[in-house]
């Protein structure tokens, strides 16, 4: 294997850290509800950042799959969303410094990539690192979001309840820098997010905001989470607003909420909340077809049609 140092380029002077946190939110792996990027744009919003290491993106990434966006303006290309893969030094609230790695996971040279990240997190003296991750659910949105962790031994993520036993998955490279860490005896963990198979299209911050808990609570770090914590009240406030339009939805979600309890062994939390005649479909199928009403509903901000 080439040195897999030359695919990134360290910044002069580099800060003193003592022990950070890596967090690793790559970008092309599924990303539902776009609670990686609400995520990250939170984090980068919050603080002022110092970028420390840049990779080699040619090497990487294939223009071809994944072709960055142009801007032509009239009559020449005004600009070029050129794509970039870096590590940035950021402040928690109470100014404790760690480690963001972001930008587009890599097409190419997954192993090298990796194993580059890996030289990093031992020259920086990198205690734990946290990847994300959101994948739609048939869960209802009406229920406390849930989150899947993962870690290199059982005590990073002690108290978090298993999700599923054994199953195969495609890989990303995220998830294969948690692996390669633990086979060199080191921290790492993740979390999953669930969001609602029928938002999984729109933004929903409700998710963003439960797995940056996560990851703050798991890390130590302090990151402030009132800003997403607003958002999702009102997207929350509009989904409420555009299922209670039709006895249709309604009854899907109460249908959902029916599938949720059962499988988690909890009590509804309301005793006067009908139960839905019939047998029921399939979680799977329950979503898809609330997820199809509501992309045929108009928002309910919007002016109705003259």
């Amino acid at each position: 294997m080439l040195d897999p140092r030359s695919l990134y380029e360290f910044a002069e002077g580099l800060p003193t850290l003592d022990r950070p946190v890596l967090v690793q939110a790559l970008t092309g792996f599924v990303d539902a509800g776009h609670v990686g990027r609400i995520a990250l744009d939170h984090l980068v919003a919050d603080t002022e950042s110092h970028t420390i290491a840049v990779f080699d993106i040619d090497q990487l990434f294939d223009y071809r799959t994944r072709r960055p966006a142009m801007v032509f303006h009239t009559d020449r290309w005004e600009h070029y969303e050129a794509p970039r893969l870096a590590l940035r030094v950021l402040h928690d609230a109470g100014g404790t410094p760690y480690l963001l790695l972001s930008g587009p996971e890599p097409d190419l040279q997954w192993e090298r990539f990796v194993e580059a990240v890996i030289t990093i997190v031992e020259r920086l003296g990198v205690r734990l690192t946290i990847g994300l991750n959101a994948i739609p659910m048939a869960v209802p949105h009406t229920r406390p979001i849930g989150v899947t962790a993962h870690a290199t031994h059982q005590d990073l993520i002690e108290g978090n309840e298993p999700w599923a036993q054994r199953i195969q998955v495609p890989g990303s490279v995220g998830n294969l820098l948690e692996y390669r860490l633990g086979q060199r005896g080191r921290d790492a963990l993740g979390f999953v997010v669930h969001v609602p198979h029928y938002l999984a299209q729109s933004e929903y911050p409700a998710a963003a905001e439960r797995v940056l808990r996560s990851i703050a609570e798991s890390s130590g770090l302090v990151l402030p989470v009132d800003a997403l914590h607003a958002a999702s009240s009102m997207v929350n406030t509009k989904v409420d607003q555009q299922v209670a339009q039709a006895e249709e939805a309604t009854t899907l979600v109460r249908a959902l909420e029916q599938q949720y309890d059962a499988q988690t062994h909890q009590a509804p939390p309301s005793a006067s909340a009908a139960p839905v005649a019939g047998p029921l479909p399939t979680a799977d199928e329950l979503a898809a077809e609330l997820e199809r009403f509501l992309a045929e509903q108009p928002d309910p901000g919007d002016a109705p049609a003259s």
